[in-house]
């Protein structure tokens, strides 16, 4: 059995729940990922789309998907933090690191497109 982990945004608003049963945990060091997320790189962790429980706030999220790439990210309308969406392809629920409140039982497994790797 999984454990449950929570996470939310930073005012609050937006609250949710998963399974602590992950796929894949990458830091993407992408020029789009630095320019979506604002630091040199964004930390993303992979699992079934269906694995989230949305406590509150689902109605305070927007996204925005990128016209051309597999670029997506969801957001807090209120204070901007990035909360957990199901990727453009339809496959995976991404859930951002940063927004969880306890630590998952995954480690970064890869550090990918470090060519574009901020200075």
């Amino acid at each position: 059995m999984s454990n449950t982990l929570t996470g939310e945004c930073l005012c609050g608003n937006v609250k949710f729940s998963v399974a602590d049963n992950f796929k894949a945990f990458y830091q993407c060091h992408c020029r789009e990922c630095q320019q979506l997320t604002g630091p040199a790189f964004a930390s993303n962790i992979f699992t079934d789309r269906d694995n989230i429980e949305w406590l509150c706030g689902r109605n305070q999220i927007t996204r925005y998907e990128h016209p051309s790439r597999e670029l997506s990210k969801s957001f807090c309308k209120t204070c901007g933090s990035a909360v957990p969406f199901v990727n453009k392809a339809r496959s995976s629920l991404i859930v951002p690191a940063g927004s969880l409140n306890q630590l998952p039982n995954i480690q970064p497994q890869a550090n990918i497109f470090t060519a574009e790797e901020a200075c």
